[in-house]
């Protein structure tokens, strides 16, 4: 996940192209309400349906309605849609705007209506606040090549969903008008879509596995949960990855955050001087649907809380209770899930500059200042310690040895000390701070996740990557080339298998092709192992079987091997047995 900015990002460039050689075979597929015609990329035998409208145009802040009347002749769905409006770097080079919920579907060429493939479908990241499908990261070609190469063809699928604001309006105003959590609410209607079309291009509507990373391993997540777990048979599995179940912003109270969540909604009103006589009523909300573009935009750069500050909440509808709850009470979809971490989260943006004033963690003293500022004030009451208890549980837990902390000393044998640069960049306490952090953010909530289908007695398996090619290790996002066998490095500023360290790349991208076949595997049987006769077997996550903790599959340069997912067992179980008290999660 690629770090936010303040500023709507300005459109830099046309929509992705479509690369590779075409040719004037244009397919032709009639979905529900009409027919389009596509693309036919020769070179990689696909054809390309791109840009489908899945709902009506939207309407600012209010929720997307289904596409309901037909049309004569052929439509084109030849172009990548434009990203939805949103903050931060994954915007730039894509043009934007407010009629963005596209859909697009990419298959083996000539694909028979009635073949019935398994269907894959990819939901971005970008923290909620930035991302698309036409980013070319993203491609789904790499999985639809590789899949027909290995005899398990696949459709591709991705699609966009509303962001920040857009997407996560939150405040009283929202939820009496029923706007909450809207970004999710766009992602069920595109699965909708695909349930009602995705057979009349050669899929199967009963073999959709749902998958993402980060902020899209938490929209997947929220598809899980939503609806108490109803899912209405939209998805039968699915996979993410740095994300499950931690999708409640971490400022004070968690979901409960009801406060500050008005407050910001308040300030935004504020700020818009045709509006700010409105403040406190719901004739607010319609004042901000009605503003241009930009003056909402200006308004949104000066609130002094940022684009981050638009989150889920719980809302009584899409979500109903807190996902601890509904995990214990089995109120989750029953599908096979495929999920991960990679070994190093915290040691990147998650655990940095968390010291006073923006440094590192230097000291004890620091470490504490970094703790209270992610316990929120009303954990004193739900958990009947003070914070300062809280405090000091963490400390113990986490303690400031460099050997077990993040990234290991086997992996990046550096002991920072003091005066060093690495001390200067990142703080004494570093390795304390980004375990800490990165349990935190994305650990905790991946084994917790494990466990509850384990006690529910349903298939999950579990990965930990371990690839490092930078000091910190290796954190979040870095799985994301290797998952979708981006050899090419398309869409990245510097390719992650590019360079002359053949120490590096050849077991690279050896690994990606591991990786790759196993989502493919997993898509098509709902099995990482179907098939996978020359890499290590992956263990289903058996906690029952192995006295409380199951396996992980470890991913690194040395291939592929399984490991006992017993890794800061005393400090994760805090997590699992406070996170409902002190997190609201």
């Amino acid at each position: 996940m690629v770090s936010s900015t303040l500023l709507a990002s300005l459109s830099l460039g046309l929509s992705a192209l479509v690369q590779g050689r075409c040719d004037s075979k244009k397919p032709i597929v009639t979905v529900k309400n009409g027919t389009y015609y596509g693309i036919h990329n020769a070179e990689l035998n696909q054809d390309f349906f791109l840009g489908m409208p899945f709902a009506k145009e939207p309407q600012r802040f209010a929720l997307a309605v289904g596409l309901d009347s037909a049309w004569q002749g052929k439509r084109p769905a030849t172009e990548y849609p434009r990203h939805c409006y949103g903050y931060g770097t994954d915007q730039i080079g894509y043009e934007e705007s407010e009629d963005c919920l596209y859909i697009n579907v990419i298959r083996p060429a000539a694909t028979p209506q009635d073949a019935k493939l398994p269907v894959a479908v990819w939901i971005y990241g970008g923290g909620l606040t930035q991302g698309g499908s036409a980013d070319r990261r993203y491609n789904m070609s790499f999985f639809v090549e590789n899949s027909v190469a290995q005899g398990t063809p696949i459709i591709g699928v991705s699609f966009n969903y509303r962001l920040s604001v857009f997407g996560f309006l939150n405040g009283k105003e929202a939820e009496e008008a029923g706007v909450t959590n809207i970004g999710f609410r766009d992602q069920r209607l595109a699965l909708r879509w695909i349930n009602e079309n995705i057979n009349a291009f050669g899929g199967d509507k009963d073999a959709v596995t749902i998958f993402g990373e980060s902020a899209g391993a938490e929209s997947v997540t929220a598809q899980v949960f939503a609806y108490k777990g109803q899912h209405d048979g939209l998805f039968r599995s699915a996979a993410a990855q740095s994300g499950f179940g931690s999708m409640i912003w971490r400022q004070p109270g968690g979901f409960n955050a009801t406060e500050a969540q008005q407050a910001t909604y308040d300030t935004l009103v504020q700020r818009v001087p045709a509006c700010a006589q409105l403040v406190g009523t719901s004739a607010s909300l319609d004042c901000l649907r009605a503003l241009p573009f930009r003056e909402l935009n200006q308004a949104l750069n000066y609130t002094g809380n940022g684009p981050g500050t638009w989150v889920p909440v719980l809302d009584g509808d899409f979500f109903v209770d807190y996902p601890h709850n509904q995990l214990i009470r089995g109120e989750f979809a029953k599908v096979p899930i495929l999920i991960g971490t990679n070994t190093d989260e915290g040691a990147g943006s998650f655990g940095q500059r968390r010291g006073p004033n923006g440094t590192g963690i230097n000291s004890d003293e620091d470490m504490r200042f970094a703790l209270r500022s992610v316990f929120p004030p009303l954990a004193a009451n739900t958990t009947g310690k003070t914070i300062e208890q809280l405090v000091d549980e963490v400390m113990y837990l986490y303690p400031n040895i460099q050997r077990v902390g993040i990234p290991s000393l086997e992996r990046w044998p550096h002991v920072i000390q003091e005066g060093d640069e690495y001390a200067n960049r990142l703080g004494l306490q570093f390795r304390r701070g980004a375990s800490f952090f990165g349990d935190l953010w994305m650990q905790y909530a991946r084994r917790r996740a494990n466990l509850a289908w384990s006690t529910h007695g349903i298939k999950s398996y579990s990965y930990r990557f371990d690839v490092q090619y930078r000091y910190g290790g290796e954190t979040n996002y870095g799985q994301v080339a290797f998952v979708f066998n981006n050899l090419n490095g398309n869409g990245y500023a510097i390719n992650p298998f590019g360079g002359s360290d053949a120490e590096y790349i050849v077991p690279a991208k050896a690994l990606s092709n591991t990786m790759n076949r196993a989502w493919i595997n997993f898509f098509v049987s709902q099995d990482p192992n179907l098939d996978n006769t020359t890499d290590a077997a992956w263990p289903a996550y058996d906690a029952a079987a192995s006295g409380g903790l199951g396996r992980n599959i470890v991913f690194d340069l040395d291939g592929a091997h399984s490991e006992w997912d017993d890794h800061r067992t005393e400090g994760i179980n805090w997590f699992i047995e406070n996170a409902l008290a002190v997190f609201g999660s």
